[in-house]
């Protein structure tokens, strides 16, 4: 123990050394024992051996030597406390946080993050941030992202999906799809949108869709952003499938509805997955088990 110095028992075990065999302290080396077993029985077998054959004196040099190993038997930090970026394909009906709230606590861990928020009716593309890689989230956050989903003509909604009932019914069967594709020229580029009503953007302190549900019309001033592609894909009676890459802060929802207007019939958007950020897809994206799986498996096992 003198000379590997590196070790966590040599400032304990140079205070025992000066301590001759006690018999009569026999019960607290008992009790020394297992409280060091219970701390790291592997690291400090060869210190427990010596203990047995030394004995203590006093039980201040007990509370002194235990109070030692235990500040220097703190557990390693976890992959996930040193930092790790998760890719969660979101399921259907869970909001982003839920997803946070759930694996964190398995983590047990505080700092978890995600790197951009996806609606409770979105699915796809989560990427979560652990530890000291939640200093990357802004960066993250400012990648393009791709989204697939389909739109459903002839008809809105006020919030612009289905969170809520469509209203407005109009008729979409004149359009062809020729003038469906001709639309999305003007959403390609770089353009202005409005945010929706009901969304999570703050005006005056206060959620404005907290502001939307009490019937206060909330005016929202448009933001600059860049559609790099918007392609439709199928046209299948109402539904129209698509597929948007954007810049961060594109709201697709928003650009359903401004879709339908510019096609003269209502849109509102019926499904949505995010299927990029940057250069992470949701092919390579666990699930919810899958993501469970992979925390229990890479947590520090407990002593046993």
């Amino acid at each position: 123990a003198e000379t590997q110095r590196c070790t966590p028992c040599v400032s304990a075990s140079l205070r025992l050394k000066n301590y001759k065999k006690n018999a009569h302290n026999s019960s607290a080396l008992w009790n020394l024992f297992n409280f060091l077993n219970l701390l790291n029985p592997s690291s400090h077998s060869s210190l427990l051996v010596f203990v047995f054959s030394s004995g203590l004196s006093d039980f201040r040099t007990f509370g002194l030597l235990t109070l030692s190993l235990h500040k220097q038997t703190q557990k390693m930090p976890s992959i996930f406390e040193e930092g790790k970026v998760l890719l969660i394909d979101k399921p259907y009906d869970w909001t982003s946080f839920d997803v946070v709230r759930k694996l964190r606590s398995q983590m047990r861990i505080k700092k978890v993050g995600h790197a951009g928020t996806l609606d409770p009716l979105a699915t796809g593309l989560l990427i979560l941030c652990t530890g000291k890689f939640t200093k990357k989230i802004n960066e993250y956050m400012a990648k393009e992202k791709e989204y697939t989903g389909t739109f459903t003509l002839g008809a809105t909604t006020p919030t612009y999906d289905l969170e809520s009932h469509p209203e407005n019914q109009q008729d979409y069967s004149q359009i062809t799809k020729a003038q469906m594709d001709e639309a999305t020229k003007q959403f390609t580029g770089e353009i202005m949108q409005v945010p929706p009503a009901h969304s999570a953007i703050k005006k005056d302190g206060k959620r404005v869709y907290e502001l939307a549900r009490q019937g206060i019309e909330v005016v929202l001033e448009p933001r600059k952003l860049t559609i790099h592609n918007f392609e439709i894909t199928s046209v299948v009676g109402p539904e129209v499938g698509f597929r948007v890459v954007c810049s961060t802060g594109t709201y697709i929802r928003s650009l359903a509805n401004d879709y339908g207007k510019a096609l003269g019939c209502g849109a509102y958007l019926s499904s949505l997955r995010r299927t990029k950020i940057g250069e992470f897809s949701v092919e390579n994206a666990m699930t919810m088990e899958e993501a469970e799986l992979f925390i229990s498996n890479n947590q520090p096992k407990k002593d046993s």
